[in-house]
């Protein structure tokens, strides 16, 4: 009785195993089927879920050629006729990454050593070739599709970054298609515009740095967007998780100092950065040495002065930095946060020496209106003639407008 119960046993275990393999081969004489696809796809799950056949490469490669062939199904269906439902562009461009996923899982198992300890691969070249084949689609038909649809992250950025990361891939070997460095600059960018709008910006700031590191360029830009978005992706992360603060300081040091070796004062971003970034970390002399050597060949820019007085203005010297910010408000070229900050700062420190003034001393009352509070709200006055609706601005001029009507009465 035990003999026939283990044989029994046995029996029941080898048909459960070729009901398996009968599955996977029905579903690979389905593949290329559009009207048979979801049972093509219903029976290689079933495998991939049975213990006998979910460690198997086979099972994996059937299951991304149904996918691959499901793709190239509806490129040939779209040649015809656009609306054929096999030819829908967001099923196609879900089909890509499918079909990538299985591929990459079949892979390893195809090189499994067998009790030999032989490598024997049997599916691995078929999928090399079928990968190489659709690199293109990843950008064109996969990344594209999906950012217009609006799903950025992760089926937009995953396609996208496929793309780009494919000349790369180990597992392509002599395969591995060429693409050029601005084609793979462009993929990475993309990618991070998905998962930046997609809200990842970890995902994004990495996708940026590699579109930089391939030399990324843009005729608006000239390729300073790359940096620009990688900074405001680790901005964003610090506002996010503190935790990563001085991660994201560094980078954002890293990011400013290419950035601004690259594009000089031609894109003051990276130059406001980096000064910040050195300030931040109390680097006061480093920052100071960065602008001072600019100011030498650049003796009337207006930004630079602005920067200086901020740096002198976080290192305690009120005096430096109300003469430096009087110094680019001067300039008829000061953009409008200098403008404000001038004004900040000739009216803080007007407030202080108004308070160190004897209460009957007029002479000094009057002197102080003149130079600091005068000055200060000539100076919004600008600024409100470049930008009009800001409530910071607005702020900074009722407190300036409160100061002249309470301690300068009009006589």
């Amino acid at each position: 009785m035990k003999k026939m119960l283990t044989m029994a046993l046995c029996l029941a275990a080898v048909a459960s195993a070729g009901a398996q393999k009968a599955n996977v081969e029905g579903a690979k004489k389905l593949s290329g089927k559009f009207d048979k696809i979801e049972e093509a796809r219903n029976l290689i799950k079933q495998a991939m879920q049975n213990p006998e056949t979910q460690n198997d490469a086979n099972t994996y490669y059937v299951a991304g050629k149904i996918e691959f062939d499901a793709y190239d199904k509806g490129l040939q269906a779209a040649m015809i006729n656009p609306e054929d439902p096999s030819a829908n562009p967001e099923a196609m461009a879900q089909e890509l990454l499918n079909g990538y996923d299985y591929f990459l899982k079949a892979l390893p198992l195809d090189s499994v050593p067998n009790e030999k300890g032989e490598i024997k691969p049997k599916v691995s070249k078929d999928i090399v070739n079928k990968l190489v084949a659709h690199t293109n689609d990843f950008f064109a038909k996969g990344g594209a599709t999906m950012y217009d649809l609006k799903k950025y992250y992760p089926e937009a950025y995953r396609s996208f970054m496929i793309y780009a990361d494919m000349p790369d891939q180990a597992f392509l070997g002599n395969k591995a298609p060429k693409l050029d460095d601005q084609s793979r600059a462009l993929a990475y960018f993309n990618a991070g515009l998905s998962a930046y709008v997609g809200n990842e910006v970890l995902a994004a700031a990495d996708a940026f740095r590699a579109a930089r590191q391939y030399g990324y360029t843009d005729p608006e830009t000239n390729g300073a967007n790359a940096y620009i978005y990688e900074i405001a992706c680790w901005q964003n992360a610090m506002q996010r998780d503190t935790t990563l603060n001085e991660k994201a300081m560094q980078r954002i040091m890293e990011v400013a100092q290419a950035g601004n070796a690259k594009f000089g004062m031609q894109q003051t971003v990276f130059l406001n950065n980096l000064i910040n970034a050195y300030v931040m970390s109390e680097d006061f002399d480093q920052a100071l040495a960065t602008v001072d050597n600019l100011l030498e060949t650049n003796p009337d820019n207006s930004n630079l002065y602005g920067l200086r007085g901020f740096i002198y203005d976080r290192a305690g010297n009120d005096d430096a930095s109300l003469n430096d910010y009087r110094k680019a408000a001067s300039l008829s070229d000061c953009d409008y946060e200098t403008l404000k900050n001038a004004a900040k700062k000739i009216y803080r420190v007007g407030a202080v020496k108004f308070g160190e003034i004897a209460p009957a001393d007029q002479a000094a009352k009057n002197q102080i209106k003149a130079e600091y509070y005068d000055e200060a709200a000539a100076i919004c006055q600008r600024a409100k003639s470049i930008k009009s609706d800001d409530p910071d601005l607005d702020h900074v001029i009722d407190a300036i407008d409160y100061a002249l009507t309470t301690y300068f009465p009009a006589n």
